[in-house]
């Protein structure tokens, strides 16, 4: 399946409603587990999880832009990536 470009997996476990789940951003790969009987909440659950992830790496980049946006051009400078 895919969610706002990531793709994920949801499948059941051996254990009634008991659900298993992983997705990757990048190089990172998230798994987990999640308890419902509804396959549809098991699957929607997941993709609040890849929500807050996109949110959370979106706040780690807009806040490292913003602190090199704030040095001196100079300082800019001895961190710029050639």
């Amino acid at each position: 399946m895919n969610h706002g470009g990531v793709e994920f997996t949801v499948a059941k476990t051996a254990i009634p409603g008991v659900w298993q789940w992983q997705f990757r951003i990048g190089e990172q790969v998230k798994t987990g587990r999640t308890e419902t009987k509804i396959d549809r909440l098991a699957i929607r659950r997941v993709q609040l999880r890849i929500d807050r992830e996109l949110k959370a790496i979106a706040r780690k980049t807009a806040s490292t832009g913003r602190e090199r946006s704030a040095m001196l051009p100079s300082e800019a400078a001895r961190h710029a990536v050639f």
